[in-house]
C-alpha cells in the first residue's frame, strides 16, 4: 500500500513501505489531477446524484465540533442544498468511536524500546480495543472478591499513552464462575460462559471495571457467544446470552448512565453460494446462517437497553480463518459485499436507531497466505465498504506476534525492522481522520470495477485491487495505480 505525497502536501499520515519492498514504491502512471481540474470535479460532484455511492440510512445526533471532515461537509451541503450520503447511522457522529484495532496477546510494550511504535500510533489517534481477561490480561478476579488488574491496568494505560479511545471487551469470566477452582485459571477453559447462577457475579466485576477506569465509556458484552452454543437443538441459546447481556447492561448503567454498551457480538457466519439452508441476509458471497440471524433478533427484541449493535465476522463464506472452515468459492474482493448486506440487514431489524459496530474483520482464507501488498489492498477496499456501506465502527483484530522483524498484516514492525508502525496501521488511522460517523460521502464512479473508490469533500481514497497496474476514468479524469496500490489524493 502507498500513498502518494507527504503529510506537508496532503494532510494524510505517510505511509511507510510494505515489507519487502526495499523501500520502494509501486510504479505508477502519469500525474493527472490538476488543482484547476479537481476543483471542477468536487463541484461537479457536490451537484450529482449519489447513486454510486452505496450507502444506507442517515446520521443522526449532534455533530461534534471541531471535526474537519464535517465542517467540510457542512459547507459541501450548504453548496449543494441537500445532505447526501454519510458514513455510518443509528445515531453516531464523529465523537463516536470508530475505526479503530484489538489488542491481542501481543501489543506495545510501554518501555522506551517501543517509543517510535507508541509515537506513530499516537500520531493519530484510534479507538483502541481491550478484553477484559484472556488476549493479554490475565485473570482480574481469581477468586471471589479478589482482583488483579495488574496486566489490564498496562492495558488501559497504554491507550491512554497512545491518545486512543478505549474500548473494552468484557469477556472472559473467571473461573470460579464458571465450575472452576477458586485461585486457579485454567486457560483452556477461557471460552466458556459463566455459569447462570454466576451472571450477578459477572455484572458486578463489570461495575468494579467501570468504577476503576473512568474515561472508559464503550463496552462490548462478551465475545461470539463463546459458551453459549446449544448443542442439544443445535443453534445458538440467545435467551442465556440475553440474560447475562441484561445484567451486565444494568450493572454498567448504575455506575454511570453515559457508559454505552452494546451486543450482541455474534459472529455471522455464512455459506457459499447455492449451499446451507435458505437465509434473508444473502448475496453473491453466500448466505449468512438463519440461526445466527434468530439470535440476534431474539437479543434485540429482549434486551434491556443497548447504545449500538455489534457483531463480527469474515466477509469470504464458511467459518474463515478458523478450523473447519468451508473453502470458499468467492471472489476476496466481491465477497466484501457481505459486509454491506450484513450492515443494512442489522440497521433494518434496529430501526435504524443503534449504530452498527464490526469488533473482528477477516478477508483473508485460512490456509491461504497473501503479500502483504495483496492483504493490504483487500483491507482498503473493506473499509471502504465499511464506511460506504452503514456501518459506524470497524476494530481491526490485530495479528501481532512477538518478533522482532515484520510480521504479515502486523501494525507495528520489530526492532530489526525498524520499530515503526506499518501500512495497516497508517490505513485505519487515516480512515479515523477522514471518514468518520457522519462524513458526508461524493459520488465517484470508476470506471474499473478493479479500482475502487471512496470520497468525501476533502480527501479520496483509491485502491487497486489487482496484482497489475490499472487504469480508472473517475468521473472522466484519469488515474493509475500499481499493483496493489492504494493513494490517498487530496480534493
Amino acid at each position: 500500500m502507498e500513498h502518494e505525497r507527504s503529510t506537508d502536501d496532503t494532510g494524510e499520515i505517510p505511509l511507510p513501505p510494505r515489507p519487502g519492498s526495499g523501500g520502494t514504491r509501486p510504479p505508477r502512471g502519469p500525474r493527472r489531477w490538476r488543482p484547476d481540474l479537481l476543483a471542477a470535479l468536487v463541484a461537479a460532484l457536490l451537484i450529482a446524484t449519489p447513486a454510486a455511492v452505496l450507502v444506507a440510512g442517515r446520521s443522526g445526533g449532534d455533530a461534534a465540533p471541531g471535526r474537519a471532515a464535517e465542517r467540510a461537509g457542512d459547507r459541501a451541503d450548504e453548496r449543494a442544498g441537500t445532505r447526501g450520503p454519510v458514513v455510518g447511522g443509528g445515531g453516531a457522529t464523529a465523537a463516536w468511536p470508530s475505526w479503530g484495532l484489538t489488542h491481542t496477546q501481543h501489543t506495545l510494550p510501554l518501555n522506551s524500546a517501543a517509543s517510535r511504535q507508541r509515537a506513530a500510533t499516537a500520531r493519530q489517534p484510534v479507538a483502541q480495543v481491550q478484553s477484559l481477561m484472556g488476549w493479554g490480561a490475565t485473570n482480574p478476579e481469581p477468586s471471589p472478591g479478589r482482583h488483579d488488574f495488574t496486566t489490564l491496568d498496562r492495558r488501559v494505560e497504554l491507550i491512554r499513552a497512545t491518545k486512543g479511545t478505549p474500548v473494552l471487551t468484557l469477556c472472559c469470566a473467571p473461573d470460579w464462575m464458571k465450575g472452576g477452582t477458586a485461585g486457579r485459571t485454567d486457560w483452556t477453559r477461557l471460552e466458556k460462559a459463566p455459569d447462570p447462577a454466576h451472571y450477578d457475579d459477572f455484572a458486578n466485576l463489570a461495575a468494579t471495571v467501570a468504577r476503576r477506569y473512568p474515561d472508559v465509556r464503550h463496552y462490548l458484552v462478551w465475545n461470539e457467544f463463546k459458551g453459549f452454543w446449544d448443542p442439544a437443538r443445535n443453534t445458538w441459546d440467545a435467551a442465556a446470552y440475553t440474560a447475562l447481556y441484561n445484567k451486565v447492561y444494568t450493572a454498567l448503567k448504575k455506575v454511570n448512565p453515559q457508559i454505552r454498551v452494546g451486543g450482541p457480538y455474534i459472529p455471522m457466519d455464512s455459506t457459499p453460494p447455492g449451499q446451507g439452508p435458505p437465509s434473508e441476509v444473502s448475496g453473491p458471497w453466500g448466505a449468512v446462517d438463519p440461526r445466527v440471524l434468530d439470535a440476534t433478533r431474539y437479543w434485540l427484541k429482549n434486551r434491556a437497553g443497548a447504545d449500538f449493535l455489534v457483531v463480527d465476522g469474515a466477509s469470504l463464506p464458511g467459518k474463515t480463518g478458523r478450523p473447519g472452515q468451508v473453502p470458499a468459492r468467492v471472489n476476496e474482493v466481491d465477497a466484501l459485499a457481505k459486509f454491506s448486506a450484513v450492515t443494512r440487514w442489522l440497521r433494518e431489524q434496529s430501526g435504524d436507531r443503534l449504530p452498527v459496530w464490526w469488533a473482528e474483520w477477516y478477508v483473508q482464507p485460512r490456509g491461504v497466505t497473501w503479500s502483504d501488498e495483496r492483504l493490504g489492498a483487500v483491507q482498503t477496499a473493506a473499509m471502504m465498504e465499511f464506511a460506504r456501506g452503514g456501518a459506524s465502527a470497524a476494530f481491526y483484530w490485530s495479528p501481532q506476534v512477538a518478533t522482532s522483524a515484520e510480521c504479515l498484516g502486523c501494525l507495528w514492525s520489530g526492532t530489526s525492522a525498524g520499530n515503526r508502525g506499518t501500512p495497516t496501521l497508517t490505513m485505519l488511522q487515516n480512515f479515523t481522520r477522514w471518514f468518520p460517523p457522519g462524513t458526508p460521502l461524493l459520488a465517484m464512479a470508476s470506471s474499473n470495477p478493479a479500482i475502487r473508490v471512496l470520497a468525501q469533500p476533502r480527501q479520496m481514497v483509491a485502491v487497486n485491487t489487482t496484482g497489475r497496474a490499472a487504469h480508472t476514468l473517475l468521473n472522466g479524469k484519469a488515474l493509475e495505480l500499481g499493483p496493489y496500490e492504494s493513494r490517498w489524493i487530496p480534493l
